[in-house]
């Protein structure tokens, strides 16, 4: 694939970000680049095969860290850990910690509609991007650039410290301040039947505290309550 010289630019200044340099620039080029830009530019791959593989790197990762460390818990201690830290919140974090919506390649649309700050395309990218290191540097690679990015996201869900129950805590926040009319609403339903998105919003009365994007109904309302306790708080 011929890479003209914004994008070289463009994936060097990634690569200073995350103290990694590419090898092979198409592995990283197509982990950058979402599936908008890809269907107006009709000449690049985009990364969802990459997001796939990314998952799975990223779920060995943190499964043998917490096995290792985590010696005294049971399989479904473990479990929960991992679900914790492999979430799209967590995601997100290390996506929003590296400026990675600055580096990606958008369609005009989605660029218009806020896409390089949307929860779900960061999270996406950045399981996309530890494929990209995987592949073109092998899984130690991909493990320090984990472990380097989500140390922190790790070590404070081990000590219990990431609250991932926003839906309990934006209910428990609003029965106190006397609201009890709190409702969850599914407005969108999109991509294919293997690749589903979910929309959910939540609000009080007639007001809408919050939207939510997610892999689950479950998912998309706890991110919809995760932005109602930002707006209320």
């Amino acid at each position: 694939m011929k890479i003209n010289r914004k994008l070289i630019e463009n994936i060097q200044c990634f690569e200073k970000v995350i103290g990694y340099d590419f090898k092979n620039k198409d592995y990283i080029l197509e982990a950058l680049t979402h599936s908008s830009y890809s269907n107006e530019n009709k000449r690049f791959n985009f990364n969802e095969r990459f997001e796939f593989l990314g998952d799975s790197v990223l779920g060995v990762v943190v499964s043998d860290y917490l096995f290792r460390s985590e010696q005294n818990l049971p399989e479904g201690e473990l479990t929960k850990l991992r679900a914790n830290i492999v979430c799209e919140e967590s995601l997100n974090e290390v996506a929003t910690n590296i400026n990675l919506g600055d580096y990606m390649l958008l369609g005009k649309g989605e660029e218009a509609t806020g896409g390089r700050q949307r929860i779900s395309i960061l999270a996406d990218a950045t399981e996309a991007v530890i494929a990209a290191i995987y592949l073109d540097g092998g899984f130690e690679c991909a493990r320090d650039f984990i472990l380097k990015f989500m140390g922190d996201i790790i070590q404070d869900t081990r000590k219990g410290n990431i609250f991932r129950d926003y839906k309990t805590h934006l209910q428990e926040l609003l029965q106190s301040r006397g609201e009890n009319n709190i409702w969850y609403n599914l407005i969108e339903e999109k991509g294919p039947d293997h690749n589903k998105r979910f929309v959910m919003e939540v609000g009080i009365n007639d007001d809408v505290l919050g939207v939510g994007e997610g892999k689950s109904k479950k998912e998309a309302e706890q991110l919809a309550a995760r932005a109602g306790l930002k707006k209320i708080r």
